[in-house]
């Protein structure tokens, strides 16, 4: 299998190469020269696989002779035997026509465990394979950046730095990050938002000077392993269906921000997962329901909500669907791109914006919805969910209306999100792990959003030198 960039100009690299360029080195997002096919008789093979197996059967659709299955399958192993439940993604029927795919049973207690547990392991083991040194840069809205620390701290032969917007995650999300004092690790609370920090990321990684010379590469969704990997999940959520609900119409409902868990269903719905419509959860930060509905892709105000992680404006992945959406035209996808970064907006109409809702539905879920709707899940089910899911689960008895299954996405614990349920009168039992985090000490440089400034932290990081110059917080 190949990998190309969505704009046209690089094209042919394997997939360790594409993991390490992680944003291409003409701006544009990786995806493979072909999509694999998966026919149905594949899929009556699959059923029964343990998620490890599957993992392997998925990926070697992608990875070619680039990795030995062997290795792959050490890696997964490695990575999933750190889940609190072995079926790694359990699904839960809670009602009829509705189940829930748990993804947070990984050790931050959140979706991205899934793929970023293995990146970590598929990190350290190209760098040792390589001889080289690995430097990680991240942005994260809360999760990501608590699953990409926990995949690679202490492992030789790499430096991660995560950025997160200062005081706009949860306090739970910021002390998975900031307790960590592995010295393979810094944390910048950068004073903006998400959009802010993800900015600088982007920036950095089109800097090709910049990015060879440090040796840079993505943890983001930016990067096509993390897509692949999500992946996976909505093929085992829907092979373990049963058989009468699978014979039926299947929705997926999925809380996204940066256009990726969504655009990994996407991914499975052209390979041949029978999917009837992907339903995608945003908040009142709902760039994306305003795209579904009506064309116009647009950043608005930012709004701080009970669901941070998806307080998100401008949504890395959305160029992946563009691509697509065009019929695979690089040079229309470039110049929508471009005139998104000029004008700040894109337009989608007529067929394009038909496609666009036969591929999707979406609602954005306000924060007193979203509260509601934790409030009336657990009195009517008992089943408590995080902020994130209850607004996945609100968009789906929005948006199903299909009358069949759907499959929502609990993408969180609740206990990272305690503010919000005790805002709800709900008092829930706090994971030890999870408990004990507020005992640690923090370990974080709050700076400016300033560009230069993080530059230079950056810069002293990746030489081994202990520069703090921001505010550096010990709590």
């Amino acid at each position: 299998m190949q990998f190309k960039s969505t704009r046209g100009k690089v094209a042919g690299k394997g997939f360790v190469d594409t993991l390490l360029m992680g944003l291409a080195d003409d701006g544009g997002l990786m995806v493979p020269e072909r999509i694999p096919a998966v026919t149905d008789q594949t899929l009556a093979s699959w059923r029964g696989l343990d998620y490890i197996s599957l993992f392997l059967e998925i990926f070697a659709l992608y990875v070619g002779d680039d990795i030995p299955r062997e290795d792959l399958r050490a890696m997964a192993e490695r990575s999933y035997g750190r889940f609190r439940d072995p079926q790694v993604t359990p699904l839960v029927r809670v009602k009829d026509g509705l189940h829930v795919l748990e993804l947070f049973h990984g050790p931050t207690f959140a979706f991205k465990d899934v793929a970023l547990q293995f990146m970590g392991e598929l990190y350290s083991y190209v760098a040792q394979r390589q001889g080289e040194i690995i430097h990680i840069l991240g942005a994260t809205s809360g999760d990501t950046g608590a699953a990409a620390i926990e995949g690679v701290r202490g492992k030789e032969g790499i430096r991660i730095c995560i950025l997160h917007p200062h005081q706009k995650v949860s306090r739970v999300q910021e002390l998975q990050m900031t307790t960590v004092d592995d010295a393979n690790v810094l944390n910048l609370s950068v004073k903006g938002n998400f959009d802010d920090c993800q900015r600088v990321i982007k920036e950095l990684f089109a800097d090709l000077d910049f990015k060879s010379g440090h040796h840079l590469r993505a943890i983001n969704s930016i990067n096509f392993l993390r897509i692949l990997a999500q992946t996976v999940y909505y093929f085992y959520a829907y092979l373990r269906l049963d058989e009468q609900a699978r014979a039926g119409k299947v929705d997926f409902s999925v809380p996204s921000g940066n256009f990726g868990n969504i655009f990994s269903g996407y991914l499975a719905k052209r390979m041949g997962l029978p999917v009837h419509k992907l339903i995608i959860a945003t908040n009142e930060n709902n760039i994306l329901e305003q795209f579904v509905k009506t064309g116009v892709y647009r950043s608005g105000d930012f709004r701080s909500t009970h669901s941070p992680s998806m307080d998100i404006q401008v949504a890395s992945n959305f160029e992946r669907y563009l691509y697509y959406l065009t019929g695979e035209d690089a040079v229309k996808t470039a110049a929508y791109m471009q005139t998104f970064h000029k004008d700040g907006e894109i337009v989608i109409e007529g067929e394009e914006l038909a496609q666009v809702q036969r591929d999707f539905a979406a609602l954005g879920v306000g924060n007193a919805r979203c509260l509601e709707t934790i409030a009336d899940f657990k009195t009517q089910h008992d089943y408590l969910l995080d902020p994130h899911s209850a607004c996945g689960v609100a968009a789906a008895e929005a948006c199903g209306g299909t009358g069949e299954t759907v499959i929502t996405f609990a993408t969180a614990h609740p206990a990272k999100f305690d503010e919000a349920i005790k805002l709800c009168e709900i008092e829930q039992e706090i994971p030890e792990p999870i408990q004990e985090l507020f005992a640690k000490s923090q370990h974080q440089v709050v700076v400016d959003y300033d560009k230069a400034f993080i530059v230079r932290q950056l810069e002293a990081f990746y030489n081994g030198v202990n520069l703090v110059g921001g505010t550096e917080a010990h709590e």
